[in-house]
Parts: C-alpha cells; structure tokens; sequence
C-alpha cells in the first residue's frame, strides 16, 4: 500500500505552496491614510475573498488528510479532484469579486484590475485542469497513478511560483492599506506561515 502515500506527500507539499497564492490578496502591512472610496473598494473585495480563502484552505486540508493515512488510490483520487474542483471555484468568484468591485481608486487602477481579474480567471482554468487530470489517473495500477500524481504535483509547484504577480502588483501601496485596514482580509490569510509577508 505504500505506493501512493510518498508522492501523495509530494502533492500535498506543492498545495500548500499553492494556498499562499491566496495571501497576495489579503492585504500585509497597513496604513493610514484616508481614502473612502478605495476603503469601499477594499471592503467589498474583502469580504467576497475571505469566504473564498477558507473554501481553499479546506480543500488544502482534505489533500493534507488524505496523504496522512493508508488512502487507496480511488480514495486519493476522489479527495483530490474535489480538492482542485472547490480550488478553482474559488478562484473564479475571486476574479468575479475583483470584477464587480470596480476599478479601484489608484494609479493604473484599470490596469492593476483587469490583470489581477485574468490572473485569478488563469489560476480557476489551471485547477480546473488538474482536477481532470487526476480523474483521469488509473487508480488500479498503483505505479501508474503514483507517477501520475507527480506529474500533477510538478503542475501544482509551477503554478504556486508563477501565480501571483498581478495580484501583489494589484494590492501594492495604497490598494494594499486600505485593504489591511479590512478586518476579513485580515482573517483571509491562508497559510499562517506566509502571513507575516
């Protein structure tokens, strides 16, 4: 049975990685400076993330507890693809919350907007994929679906190193403070490790 337990490790290794690509969007540092309409911008994108980040923090968990015993691949299977499937749910209602905020009240506001919107959509796509992939996997030849949990957890570690650029350029100076000034954002962050960024 020990086939997948190790590469299973590996997988949940990489999402952990992923889950921090959540923290990009619950505003670090903080500041003072007034500014009501960001404030509003910040409050409404807030508090449709925070729902949003603890949907993945589940799923990371799940992923987490299925590596933890002596899963069977079809178990594995089934956890995992759930896992991808509420990942990319929630990365999609992130785009959308980012979307229906507006443009917020910042230089190159539209800009920042927009490419945190497409990075959020790529990212629901990317998990959207990987939960095909491992449905795909055969769960009755153990080396098979070990090696293609790999293959996913390769998948998962490039997509936590190349996630999050828009959404740091997005919540970078004033976007960024008003945001910290957000209690939901502040309870949003993922992983506690990563929060002190």
């Amino acid at each position: 049975m020990e086939g997948t337990n190790p590469v299973n490790k590996k997988l949940a290794a990489a999402l952990s990685g992923g889950a921090v690509l959540v923290l990009a969007l619950t505003g670090c540092g903080s500041g003072d400076d007034d500014n009501d309409k960001l404030d509003a911008w910040a409050k409404d994108v807030c508090d449709a993330v925070q729902p949003q980040a603890r949907k993945i923090e589940s799923a990371n968990a799940a992923i987490q507890e299925e590596t933890s015993d002596n899963s069977t691949p079809a178990e594995v299977q089934k956890t995992d693809a759930k896992a991808f499937q509420d990942m990319s749910d929630a990365y999609k209602a992130m785009g959308s919350a980012v979307q229906k905020a507006g443009v917020p009240d910042v230089d190159e506001g539209e800009k920042k907007q927009k490419d945190a919107v497409t990075e959020l959509n790529g990212l629901s796509s990317s998990y959207a994929s990987l939960r095909k992939q491992v449905e795909e996997l055969d769960t009755k030849d153990q080396a098979k679906f070990a090696d293609g949990l790999k293959d996913i957890a390769t998948e998962l570690n490039k997509l936590s190193k190349s996630g999050s650029n828009a959404l740091k350029t997005l919540e970078e100076g004033e976007v960024g403070q008003a945001m910290a000034k957000q209690e939901s954002c502040r309870s949003a962050s993922v992983t506690p490790s990563a929060a002190d960024s």
